[in-house]
């Protein structure tokens, strides 16, 4: 798959690379919205520092040269309002995402992955697929609304964050 540009304009938010000055403003976004992110996502089940981000955007940094992953800030207005990336995969692609507090029930990850699923397959993944824990249900419905077909449940990966089941239903899209 080709690279992706590092960033792109969708309706009223955009879709940015990361960057290390974005370290300041990650570690506050997450820090507040601990309560729900961490609920479903293990690296932030215990708190989020800003050692945590420098992490973050060192290896983002790294694997995004290598085509490992591409991960994007989502912002709106200019503030961070979640994340989302592609993780290469053999043949294609997975999208994985989250919102901050405040920004939920906006359609917002669904607008940016529907995006990302339309770039993937421009830039030559052969089918894109989305994960989520078969608890999390507001996860499961973006798939779902951008015509993904669930094609498996598997087994999450240990140790799981507080509020997962433990087996994540699979959804995918075929390159058209």
């Amino acid at each position: 798959m080709e690279t992706p540009a590092e960033s792109y304009r969708v309706d009223e938010f955009t879709l940015a690379r990361w960057q290390f000055a974005d370290g300041p403003e990650l570690t506050a976004v997450v820090g507040g919205s601990l309560a729900r992110i961490g609920a479903w996502m293990i690296w932030a089940s215990d708190g989020y520092s800003a050692d945590d981000s420098a992490e973050f955007l060192r290896r983002t940094r790294e694997n995004w040269e290598t085509g490992e992953t591409h991960d994007f800030a989502i912002r709106v207005g200019g503030a961070i309002a979640g994340a989302i990336g592609t993780m290469a995969r053999d043949g294609g692609v997975e999208i994985g995402y989250w919102l901050a507090d405040g920004y939920t029930g906006r359609g917002l990850i669904t607008r940016a992955a529907g995006f990302l699923t339309a770039e993937a397959f421009r830039l030559g993944a052969g089918y894109v697929e989305i994960k989520h824990d078969e608890l999390n249900v507001r996860s499961g419905a973006v798939p779902e609304r951008l015509g993904f077909t669930k094609v498996r449940e598997e087994p999450v990966e240990q140790p799981l964050a507080p509020s997962c089941a433990g087996t994540n239903h699979v959804w995918r899209r075929e390159r058209p």
